[in-house]
């Protein structure tokens, strides 16, 4: 039954039957985790071969003939630009392979702009107070960085093909403090939202009234499938150059979850002006990066080939996890008004709306029960929901039994949260 629906009464009596039942996995001592969108063991087993691709006798040359254990190639090995290059519809000329951590790469790419800027202008840090666009919900570590620097951050609420195009439009055309927005194109972080055509055209067609204003295109989950009919990201680059924008794209992704998180490898892609920047930036810091984990990358993989095929190997582990997660929703929160959810085609995060001024009375009490969740308000900048109703689950590592278990405890807590706010309300209102 809808909760809204019921009297007074019924609403009194499912609290208190709630509360019961809460009680009894409170006693349970459960210690489940699903804060951090973090791959499984199981799935880290997949890519355990690729420690044994080198070894003393292995040939340490790169296909250009660079001795992959000595400085050299800044860039990266020409077989890593090409697959990256593939993975973000560039061409590799345009790829910069990194360390482990894109997260670093874009943390290096905003600190650039704050000491030494873009197209002429100014160093962010000596244009007095600027600003960036957090379509939202959103991942709570690009509004980290944006907060550490002191960047003013704006919300740009998300719809159903990306972010608000008229409100980032809008701001764009007429603030020139606005100097970047951050984006996860494909399969978002939380809500597993991919980008429509038009939003990616407009994107690429948008007139900032900042001549350095970047668009940072975090495409973390683009091979991250999870369905035999996946989610299409229109190629923003290409739109980029049609439109004659190729200052404004600065494109991302990893191996993180593909491989190992703690020793993958990490690349950006960018216009050639762009790049020539940030390639000086890179110079002061390091003579090459580990060249020889790209080196066991690209005997593991050969090419693009090799990591879609090992993406179909994740998608067998994951895809269950996902189909349970909606399953359990469904079952469990259907119809009673007091949860809505995403059911994503790929990437690594379900999004909840519960009954709003709820979310953090519900991550409270399934913290109280032994199942961490993220922190209601981390995907909103300065980790303020204004609903206090957004809730980002992170289903990927536990095992299916744990996943489970956690799902009937956050169902019941969203419930139980619910009931007590809504008996409240009328209780305010005199009812």
């Amino acid at each position: 039954m809808n909760y809204q629906s019921m009297t007074k009464e019924e609403l009194l009596a499912e609290r208190e039957a709630l509360q019961a039942e809460y009680d009894r996995f409170h006693a349970m001592n459960l210690q489940l985790n699903m804060s951090r969108g973090q791959p499984s063991a199981q799935q880290l087993e997949l890519s355990m071969k690729m420690l044994d691709e080198l070894n003393s006798s292995s040939n340490m040359l790169s296909s250009n003939g660079v001795d992959c254990r000595n400085y050299g190639l800044p860039d990266g090995l020409p077989e890593m630009r090409a697959m990256f290059a593939a993975m973000l519809g560039v061409d590799a000329s345009n790829v910069i392979v990194g360390g482990n951590s894109s997260l670093n790469m874009m943390f290096d790419f905003i600190s650039c702009a704050m000491t030494h800027g873009f197209k002429g202008e100014l160093p962010w840090a000596k244009q007095g107070p600027i600003k960036f666009l957090c379509p939202s919900p959103g991942y709570d570590r690009h509004f980290s960085i944006t907060e550490y620097f002191g960047i003013e951050m704006i919300t740009v609420p998300m719809k159903s093909y990306g972010p608000d195009m008229d409100i980032v439009e809008a701001l764009v055309s007429s603030d020139e403090r606005i100097k970047g927005i951050w984006c996860v194109p494909k399969y978002s972080n939380p809500q597993g939202i991919t980008y429509s055509d038009r939003t990616v055209r407009r994107f690429a067609n948008l007139k900032p009234r900042a001549k350095d204003f970047k668009i940072i295109w975090d495409n973390a989950y683009c091979v991250h499938d999870l369905t035999d009919t996946p989610d299409q990201l229109l190629n923003f680059y290409e739109e980029c150059e049609k439109a004659g924008n190729l200052d404004l794209p600065v494109l991302f992704a990893s191996t993180s979850k593909i491989t190992f998180p703690g020793a993958g490898v990490a690349a950006m892609a960018a216009g050639p002006e762009t790049l020539a920047v940030f390639r000086e930036h890179l110079s002061f810091q390091t003579i090459g990066p580990d060249k020889l984990n790209q080196l066991r990358h690209i005997y593991f993989f050969k090419d693009i080939g090799g990591i879609r095929e090992q993406m179909k190997r994740h998608r067998a582990i994951l895809a269950p996890k996902f189909q349970t997660v909606s399953r359990m929703l469904r079952e469990a929160l259907g119809g009673r008004g007091v949860a809505e959810w995403t059911e994503p085609n790929g990437g690594y995060f379900v999004s909840v709306d519960v009954y709003p001024g709820c979310a953090k009375r519900v991550v409270a009490l399934c913290r109280e029960a032994g199942v961490q969740l993220t922190a209601a308000g981390a995907t909103f900048p300065y980790k303020n929901d204004p609903k206090d109703s957004n809730i980002r689950l992170a289903p990927t590592s536990p095992a299916l039994p744990e996943l489970e278990q956690a799902l009937e405890l956050f169902c019941l807590c969203v419930k139980l949260a619910a009931a007590e706010k809504m008996l409240g309300e009328r209780e305010d209102s005199g009812e």
